[in-house]
This record gives C-alpha cells, sequence and structure tokens, in this order.
C-alpha cells in the first residue's frame, strides 16, 4: 500500500496540485491495487497450503488401525504435483473471489471513516470511540463479503472441476442452501473484528499520544 500511495502522492505533485494528500478515491484506488498485488503474488502460497491441509486430513481418515500412516505431502511436493496434474493455472484457482475480497478492507475503512466524520460533527472521537466504530466497520465488510471467501475455499480444494465465481456461488446454495455461504462466520467475525476494534483504538490511543509528547517538546525547549 506505500508504494501505490507514494506513486499517487507524486503523480499529484507533478500534476501541480496545492496538496499531495491522497483524497478518498484515491486511497481506495491504491487500496484496490495494492491489495490485488498481494493476491496475485500470495494465491499460489494459500491454494498449496489449503490442499495440503485437505490432503493430510483424507490421508489421516483412511489410515487403517494397526497400519503405519503416511507421510504428510510436504509444501515442494504438493506444489511439484499440482502443477504436473492440474498445470501451472491451478495455482490460480480461487484468484478472482479473492480479488473480490480486495473490497474488504476498502468497505471497513470507508465505513468508519463515514462512521467517524459524523461523530466528529457532534464531538471530539475518542478510543474507545474508535474502537466500537472499527469493530463495526470491519462486521459491516465482514458480513458483505463472506460468501465469496467460502466460495474461495471451495475453489482452492475444487481440484480439476473448474468453477467460475457464480456457478460456484450457485452450486453452494443449489446443494447445500443460502445458509452454507456463511458457514463458520462465526469464529471469523470474533477474531477479525476484535482484532479491527483494538487496532482502531491503539492507533487512535497513539496519535493523541504523540500529539501531546510533540506539543510539550516546543515548551521544553523555551524553558532551556
Amino acid at each position: 500500500y506505500e508504494w501505490t500511495r507514494v506513486a499517487f502522492e507524486r503523480a499529484a505533485v507533478k500534476a501541480g496540485r496545492a496538496s499531495k494528500k491522497l483524497t478518498t478515491i484515491e486511497s481506495m484506488i491504491a487500496g484496490a491495487l495494492a491489495g490485488s498485488a498481494t493476491v496475485l503474488i500470495t494465491n499460489p502460497i494459500w491454494v498449496v497450503n489449503t490442499r495440503m491441509t485437505a490432503r493430510k486430513g483424507d490421508s489421516d481418515e483412511a489410515v487403517l488401525p494397526g497400519s503405519t500412516p503416511k507421510k504428510a505431502p510436504s509444501t515442494l511436493g504438493t506444489l511439484i504435483a499440482l502443477i504436473k496434474n492440474e498445470g501451472p493455472k491451478s495455482l490460480f484457482a480461487g484468484v478472482i473471489p479473492a480479488l473480490v475480497l480486495v473490497i474488504n478492507p476498502i468497505l471497513q475503512y470507508t465505513i468508519f471513516e463515514q462512521l467517524k466524520n459524523y461523530v466528529a460533527k457532534k464531538r471530539r472521537v475518542t478510543p474507545t470511540d474508535a474502537f466500537f466504530l472499527g469493530a463495526v466497520g470491519k462486521l459491516m465488510a465482514t458480513a458483505i463479503t463472506y460468501p465469496y471467501i467460502t466460495v474461495k475455499s471451495r475453489m482452492h480444494v475444487a481440484g480439476k472441476e473448474k468453477l467460475t465465481m457464480s456457478e460456484g456461488l450457485k452450486k453452494i446454495v443449489r446443494e447445500e442452501g443460502w445458509q452454507s455461504l456463511y458457514k463458520g462466520i462465526g469464529p471469523k467475525i470474533s477474531q477479525s473484528v476484535i482484532t479491527a476494534a483494538f487496532l482502531f483504538a491503539f492507533k487512535d490511543a497513539l496519535y493523541d499520544m504523540t500529539v501531546k509528547a510533540r506539543r510539550k517538546i516546543p515548551g521544553k525547549v523555551a524553558a532551556k
């Protein structure tokens, strides 16, 4: 994100803008570009990791009493097997839903900023406010994008059955019902919402502490 942000700031300076500060739209675009690049780079890693977990579970279930369990596949072995059996494209299974999920942090920060601006019009925003606003922002963003998380995970373990994002959604709804799109959302929300809430609260608290510390420095210098 920092690379894309700096690129936008340099573009603003070259364009002769009075301020190089990014607008809301520019910040969202920068975040989308950074998130998309991250997805494309890390998706093969997640595919290999998901396949390893799935195969380990299958091999554990297939072990007969008294027999020696098979050795779990290595990361390199899984990677080679994927490329050999399914082709290089298999490393990017589920990449479309993953790219769609880039909207999650964009929604999170946009909702948070809008709520924060609303509160700021009435009174000063405290770290406690930031805690609850951050939680609401993450909760709403996760609720909106979670079905795509489900589809993305299913596509990673789909093997040779290649489905588009819309086909994956339709298949899950047809075979398991709408509620299956939100299967496992409880632990996900508990983890991500609390993390986001503390993140925003600590950020605001540290910002306030930094501002207060900088205000004290001139006074100490003058006293000397």
